[in-house]
């Protein structure tokens, strides 16, 4: 796997976990599994990433791998488990942990008592893998709250009459977070149950859990303020959210190298009329699609025409267009992709 060899992963787990035989250190793999739908529906991780994790992990000699993980209330995770594709992950040598049926424990977590599954907590290395995508009541969901997948049913329901944002970074001074990778193949920007994926074709590795969430909500167009957990988290030493200090390597180009088109709900079909997209990338169109989600409708409205944004427009004049490759036009929002919070700057002036 290119990320983790690019990361020097194996490493890592050395360095964390001290001395002692490889093979019996205990990894976790948690992905986000949240309902039984597959990855393409823009809610949970796709398992072909999982699956070349293992690999690589087995390849270093770690053959004790689990992945656990807990649907949200309401929903099977063995059935999620089966739906996703993770079942068969275990043809690969690996244990899948239920934690919606597993023990737990309270914890202090910096000042909070909250329940953890012990399955979690027995791990010696934990490596995160949730999906880049918007959540309905958090604006986002990414490294910190899918950590929420390895608490029990009861705990899930309390972090809501707690105010979600609080418990969840408290959480994450407890738990693992040694390693994460960010599966933003096709997340849905605006739900994160599904339905309207968009496609940004990359993926993304962090260790700083509050750090890949600031980075994830700039991808997305949302600021700070908007997904209060990740200040809390930062607040409460978890990490930091200072993109300006991350050093941040382009491994490759995006996964494909154009927009892959699929059938899209309402919400994505009404974006239609203000793009004009000739030859996209991939993540540039992701950046553009969140940015737009962001825009109320009286916003959109103030378009006066589509904005312009791919390969297509290379070396070509128009009047308003998104990425370097309109870099000709009289006005363009400048990035090879730029960020959704700088499209919508962009947009609103």
């Amino acid at each position: 796997m290119q990320i983790a060899e690019a990361a020097g992963l194996a490493g890592l787990i050395r360095d964390a976990t001290g001395s002692g035989v490889s093979s019996q250190k205990r990894i976790g793999l948690k992905p986000n599994l949240v309902v039984s739908r597959p990855a393409s529906n823009g809610a949970t991780t796709h398992p072909e990433i999982a699956a070349a994790l293992i690999t690589y992990l087995q390849k270093n000699n770690f053959k004790n791998i689990v992945i656990l993980e807990g649907s949200w209330v309401g929903d099977s995770t063995s059935r999620a488990f089966n739906a996703c594709g993770y079942s068969q992950l275990k043809q690969q040598g690996v244990q899948l942990i239920d934690t919606q049926t597993d023990k737990a424990k309270k914890y202090d977590c910096a000042g909070m008592e909250l329940e953890i599954c012990t399955s979690a907590m027995e791990l010696d290395f934990m490596i995160n893998l949730p999906v880049l995508k918007g959540h309905c009541q958090t604006s986002l969901t990414c490294a910190l709250k899918n950590n929420k997948g390895i608490i029990p049913d009861r705990e899930k329901r309390r972090y809501h009459s707690l105010g979600i944002h609080k418990p969840v970074a408290h959480l994450n001074t407890r738990v693992r977070n040694d390693f994460i990778i960010v599966d933003g193949i096709c997340g849905d920007p605006d739900f994160e149950e599904g339905g309207n994926p968009v496609y940004g074709g990359r993926i993304f590795a962090a260790r700083d859990p509050v750090l890949c969430d600031a980075f994830a909500a700039q991808q997305l167009g949302l600021s700070l303020n908007q997904v209060p957990y990740i200040g809390i988290a930062e607040k409460l030493g978890v990490g930091s959210s200072d993109l300006k200090k991350a050093i941040i390597k382009t491994l490759s180009s995006p996964l494909e190298s154009y927009i892959k088109k699929q059938d899209s709900s309402g919400k994505l079909r009404r974006l239609a009329p203000y793009i004009n997209e000739n030859e996209a990338c991939s993540a540039c169109y992701a950046a553009l699609v969140s940015a737009l989600l962001r825009l109320s409708q009286r916003e959109l409205e103030t378009l006066k025409e589509p904005l312009a944004i791919g390969q297509g427009f290379k070396a070509k004049t128009g009047k308003v267009g998104i990425g370097s490759c309109t870099s000709a036009f009289k006005r363009t929002c400048p990035g090879c992709p730029p960020s959704g919070n700088e499209i919508l700057d962009f947009i609103r002036v």
